[in-house]
This record gives structure tokens, C-alpha cells and sequence, in this order.
């Protein structure tokens, strides 16, 4: 994965066969702001353009433009990895989340 900071905001940065062109969308948004060039630095500053648009947008509407993450989501695993992941949590005193969790910062 490509990404690009741009004033502090992240966007991951792909590039369209189709239109001949890189593509930028910014992640850490609450909404959606994406920005097109046919080189890195045309790219970059379309990116910085189309970031304070969108910035200027929440501040008009009195919007956070970050989006927010509550540190919760589902992961649809086997019956036997989730068996094997609470025995190994067991097994070291942990909770089960403690010990995904753990694995995923790995």
C-alpha cells in the first residue's frame, strides 16, 4: 500500500490504468475527498487542494473532519482458531482480546 502524508492526513495513492492517471483518497476522513494527477508532485498538490476544501467544508458546517474509531470491530473467525486463541489466552492469563490484540500490534 502507497501512502502519502499530506498536512497530516493520510491517503493511500493508487494508480488507474484506465484513466492513465494516480489516484489519491484520504483515510483518516469522515467523509470522502479523493484527488487525481498524472504525476507525484501534480498529485501531491492536488491533494493539499482538495484536503482544504474539505477542511474548510467541516469548519463551515462545524464538522471534525477526522473520522473517529471506538477500538471495536468483529473478525469472523473458525470455531477452532477461536478454541485455540482462548486456550492460548488461558494459558498465559490474558483475555481473549488482550491476546488478539496482541497479535495484531505484532
Amino acid at each position: 500500500m502507497n501512502v502519502m502524508d499530506i498536512n497530516g492526513y493520510k491517503a493511500v495513492i493508487s494508480y488507474d490504468p484506465d484513466i492513465n492517471l494516480f489516484r489519491g483518497e484520504f483515510i483518516e476522513l469522515n467523509g470522502g475527498a479523493d484527488f487525481y494527477a498524472a504525476d507525484v508532485d501534480t498529485l501531491r498538490q492536488e491533494g493539499e487542494t482538495s484536503l482544504q476544501v474539505f477542511l474548510d467544508l467541516c469548519r463551515e458546517k462545524g464538522l471534525e473532519p477526522r473520522r473517529s474509531f471506538s477500538g471495536k470491530f468483529n473478525v469472523r473467525i473458525s470455531p477452532e482458531l477461536h478454541a485455540r486463541l482462548a486456550l492460548e489466552a488461558m494459558s498465559v492469563g490474558k483475555s481473549l482480546n488482550a491476546v488478539v490484540a496482541d497479535k495484531l500490534a505484532a
